[in-house]
């Protein structure tokens, strides 16, 4: 399998999802703008979102993966589909009991993340409402995280990239159609969340039936605990919680410190996220789930030489299309927030308050995909100690940058603690394989950074000259002109930072790797 043209694939099908994705914010800023009431659907799904990222997707995949990929290749497909069968009881049990206590403690849950709502109480009561409808939607997530670390361990990651869409569609015709529907119209968005989850298992059902590794659930749970590789998955899964929930809890946080500072503030920061998870999404997500079942199994079969460079492939990439995408994200934040949310009820204030975390999150993108590189590279050995660690540390001092950051730069300073955050995690990560010579880089990473940062600064300077030539604001009654020349001066950017790339000497082909 040749991984560049599988990673290709997969960021192929990511950016279908992050368009409609940026498609379905935009819809959502023109429909309902920045308000109490959108903030309130905002941390009213963050706490679903949150616990689906930390358990059903972060922390299971992570020790899900490495042991499913063990069972396939050493013990046969009945021992493989038991594993599932078992994993598959525990995990939907434990997120439908989860939805339930969730949905009855809805409003200490939002008093405690989202006080700040109390002073709007009706956008308070709504945001409790939508927490209650939302809640299930873990549950969903779970299975639809355990039939993607399945195709991904048979290496089908085509499914797994494009499933999220369809809870972007959701959303999308939940605000064009359902809002019309409701006294209060922010309503629309919680039954979309709820229609997409539905949707996102269903897509999996045929790929899991065609591999014979549809999971047969067990009424009683406790079938499940009794199988020994659950337990060893429940053994890795549970410190891995720390492990990968750092930069979430430090959200879920900021949220609770956002809701606080003004009317909006949740939504501004909500948009700049969603602008950083494109590359993170594209890049970071993309390779780690390219790289953490060839990890493993590398791992399994005792290749250390296959193991570190491959590792040492996915890091060259990382820096290869990072360092870009943050250069670009600094220097475009206003032209890219004013074309994509700047209509209907979302106005100038906006675009300026949204604007400002997205230029703070550049600072860390680079240490977002960096984690989502390295830390694999633990999991795969089935190691949790150090991540877990670093994790706590890295959570510790972003709240303590909180405490400099927020009262100079308000609600960008929540995106600047989080990003710096993010690198010192990614440093601590890869000084750790360092030190047990789990990796061990390849020659010419000296002469490949100068050429990276040479690169870099020559696109730096197109984007800034670029984006100074227009009124990004006054754009706003024409829009195609707006979004052409966005799309211009990123086209002319990416031009710029390869043509100098090429002429240094880089090739397409060095970056060509095959799967073993």
């Amino acid at each position: 399998m040749n991984l560049l043209r599988t990673l290709a694939a997969i960021s192929s099908m990511t950016m279908v999802s992050r368009v409609t994705g940026l498609l379905r914010e935009s819809l959502f800023a023109a429909t309902f703008g920045t308000s109490n009431f959108t903030d309130a659907f905002n941390i009213a799904f963050r706490l679903p979102n949150l616990l689906r990222r930390l358990f059903a997707e972060g922390a299971f995949s992570q020790a899900f993966v490495p042991i499913l990929t063990e069972y396939k290749t050493k013990h046969g497909q009945d021992a493989t589909k038991t594993l599932v069968d078992h994993v598959a009881t525990v995990l939907v049990w434990a997120t439908v009991l989860t939805s339930i206590l969730g949905i009855v403690a809805a409003p200490v849950l939002i008093l405690w993340i989202g006080g700040g709502l109390q002073r709007e109480p009706a956008a308070f009561d709504a945001a409790v409402v939508m927490t209650r409808m939302m809640f299930p939607y873990i549950a969903c997530m779970a299975f639809v995280a355990l039939a993607s670390g399945i195709l991904n361990t048979w290496r089908q990651f085509k499914i797994p990239a494009f499933t999220p869409v369809l809870l972007n569609l959701s959303f999308i015709v939940s605000a064009l159609v359902l809002a019309d529907y409701f006294a209060q119209p922010i309503y629309a968005m919680a039954v979309g969340v709820c229609i997409g989850g539905l949707a996102q298992v269903a897509i999996q059902l045929p790929s899991l039936i065609k591999l014979g590794m549809l999971p047969r659930l067990s009424i009683n749970p406790l079938t499940g605990l009794r199988n020994a590789g659950v337990h060893r998955m429940l053994g890795k899964m549970g410190p891995a919680v720390f492990a990968v929930a750092a930069a979430q809890i430090s959200l879920l946080i900021n949220t609770t410190i956002a809701a606080g500072l003004a009317a909006g503030a949740v939504t501004a920061l909500q948009y700049a996220d969603r602008l950083m998870e494109l590359p993170t999404a594209l890049l970071g997500v993309a390779l780690g789930t390219i790289l953490l079942p060839g990890l493993a199994k590398a791992n399994t079969e005792g290749d250390t030489q296959e193991y570190s460079s491959l590792l040492d492939w996915g890091l060259r990439l990382t820096f290869l299309l990072a360092i870009p995408a943050a250069v670009g994200m600094a220097t475009l934040a206003t032209p890219m927030i004013a074309t994509l949310f700047h209509y209907g009820a979302f106005n100038a204030r906006d675009v300026a308050a949204s604007s400002m975390p997205l230029m703070a999150y550049s600072a860390g993108l680079l240490g977002f995909i960096l984690v989502k590189t390295l830390a694999p590279a633990f999991f795969a050995r089935q190691e949790v100690r150090t991540p877990v660690k670093i994790a706590v540390g890295v959570l510790v001092v972003t709240q303590l940058m909180n405490l400099v950051f927020v009262p100079l730069f308000g609600v960008a300073g929540l995106a600047l603690s989080i990003g710096v955050g993010a690198c010192i995690n990614a440093l601590f990560l890869y000084t750790g394989l360092r030190r047990r010579k789990i990796y061990v880089p390849q020659a010419g990473w000296g002469a490949f950074f100068f050429k990276l940062v040479a690169a870099a600064a020559v696109m730096g300077v197109v984007c800034w000259f670029g984006q100074a030539q227009f009124d990004w604001i006054a754009l706003r009654a024409t829009p195609l002109l707006r979004g052409g020349a966005l799309v211009a001066i990123i086209g002319a950017a990416a031009v710029a930072y390869f043509a100098v790339l090429l002429a240094l000497g880089f090739r397409p082909r060095d970056f060509k790797r095959r799967a073993k």
